[in-house]
């Protein structure tokens, strides 16, 4: 008997799939965006932290100008001195402060992981085909990401943010939705989020009353925390990245690569090699020396990645993330969490689009005909997406679990480390056996499968962006 199988798209219709759920009721940007703002606005928790006002204004706008691009904005960030201690969020409450986690969602963690996620499906996943096309994320879409609010949850009130408290379990959470819809076009959203979570909690008084309130602004700069370089074996701990102090500063040179949204950037925190310690600088996008170049990669081609050349780039001495008077050890520390938060942060997305990945191939087996039956009833066909479903599940409770115990304050290396190992590993086969369950589909661009095997396969190459 000859097996039935689905007639493959046409060249005109890219998108269009016999596949369950690869059709859904077209929705138009305007729309899609319209229900997330309706969503937020209607909730407790926009009443909560004062958000219905600024998004009323948001909704206003969107209607009036129907989302038009509005071009990237240009920043002048004015220096502001610092006079006192810098503002930290406090570590969430813990009662009983026990090596275990509540594994339980409040109602508010649930509302913006559903916001998020349905932000996520409707907006993202749709545009994410021509971005991956274009290597560049949509500037308009970007505009957007303040609809979210995923950059004002890691800004302190005073600053006119809404967070009282570190998150961390939520950004994990944002993260993952927004993963969901393409990890691509979730790292342009995320990164400015991540310098803004550095800023709260690692900057001086300075820094903070500098960048922050651009952060929890109606334009938000795009901006990326920036650690990788392009060597093989890369490892965070030893850059190639130098600073040499100096009179009145320091000279940083080097070269940094997975940049989203290079081009565009207005800000950067820049980690460099300091008298033999990893340290972090804040360094604005127009400082002379500082050069933007394209660069291309196998994965995330959504994000517009890019790669900084740091040729002599004098920096003042209070660029050092924490103030000119942190010392070593403060800045070692400093630097280690903020590696470990981005590596939960990469293993929060790989959770997203993993699970994309699951959601996409189940129904796909369970409908697809060989020898007249679905290819689900083969063992093998079985056993893999259980594999996949299985590992999904220990790499998200790994995850929250770090991300749990670094909201409480306590320790969380060890997760952080297991995260990442998990993340690279397993999110890579994922992402490799949902393209093999698609058989020959799987490796055409018809179905977003090979494009989330790509992003996957990033995640055991990254460092920095995405810090929680």
């Amino acid at each position: 008997m000859m097996s039935k199988n689905p007639t493959p798209p046409t060249a005109a219709g890219r998108q269009k799939s016999s596949t369950p759920g690869e059709n859904p009721t077209k929705i138009d940007a305007i729309g899609a965006a319209m229900r997330a703002l309706t969503t937020i606005t209607g909730s407790e928790f926009a009443e909560r932290f004062g958000l219905r006002q600024k998004v009323d204004r948001v909704t206003y706008e969107a209607t009036k100008t129907g989302f038009k691009t509005l071009g990237a904005a240009t920043k002048s960030f004015k220096k502001v001195s610092g006079s006192g201690a810098p503002k930290r969020l406090p570590d969430a409450d813990s009662e009983a402060r026990s090596d275990a986690f509540d594994l339980t969602l409040d109602d508010e963690q649930k509302m913006i992981s559903e916001t998020v996620r349905d932000f996520s499906t409707e907006v993202l996943r749709p545009a994410a085909d021509d971005a991956d096309h274009e290597a560049e994320a949509p500037a308009s879409l970007l505009e957007r990401s303040a609809e979210i609010g995923a950059t004002m949850l890691n800004v302190p009130e005073e600053f006119e943010g809404i967070a009282s408290e570190r998150g961390v379990v939520t950004n994990s959470l944002v993260a993952e939705a927004l993963g969901y819809g393409d990890m691509g076009l979730a790292l342009p959203i995320l990164a400015p989020s991540g310098v803004a979570t550095t800023l709260t909690q690692f900057g001086s008084d300075a820094q903070q009353k500098t960048y922050l309130p651009a952060f929890a602004s109606e334009t938000v700069p795009a901006a990326a925390v920036v650690v990788a370089e392009p060597r093989p074996l890369f490892d965070p701990f030893e850059l190639e990245t130098t600073a040499t102090r100096g009179p009145g500063g320091f000279t940083i040179n080097g070269v940094k690569s997975l940049v989203p949204t290079a081009g565009s950037a207005e800000l950067f925190v820049v980690s460099a090699m300091l008298e033999g310690k990893p340290t972090f600088f804040v360094v604005e996008s127009d400082t002379e020396g500082l050069v933007v170049e394209a660069d291309p990669s196998m994965g995330l081609r959504a994000a517009g990645i890019g790669r900084i050349l740091l040729n002599d780039v004098s920096v003042p001495a209070d660029a050092v993330l924490g103030g000119a008077d942190a010392s070593a050890d403060e800045r070692a520390t400093a630097y280690a969490d903020i590696i470990r938060l981005s590596r939960l942060g990469w293993a929060s997305l790989a959770i997203g689009t993993s699970h994309a990945v699951l959601d996409y191939v189940t129904p796909y087996v369970k409908e697809r005909q060989a020898f007249g039956e679905p290819i689900a009833h083969r063992q093998a066909v079985a056993f893999m997406v259980a594999d996949i479903a299985t590992e999904l599940d220990g790499l998200r409770l790994v995850t929250w679990r770090g991300a749990a115990r670094a909201e409480q304050g306590m320790t969380f290396a060890r997760e952080a480390a297991l995260a990442r190992k998990l993340a690279a590993e397993k999110g890579m086969k994922i992402g490799l056996d949902g393209v093999q369950l698609l058989g020959g589909h799987g490796f055409t661009k018809d179905h977003p499968v090979e494009r989330w095997y790509r992003d996957l396969r990033a995640v055991g190459v990254a460092e920095g962006v995405v810090v929680l």
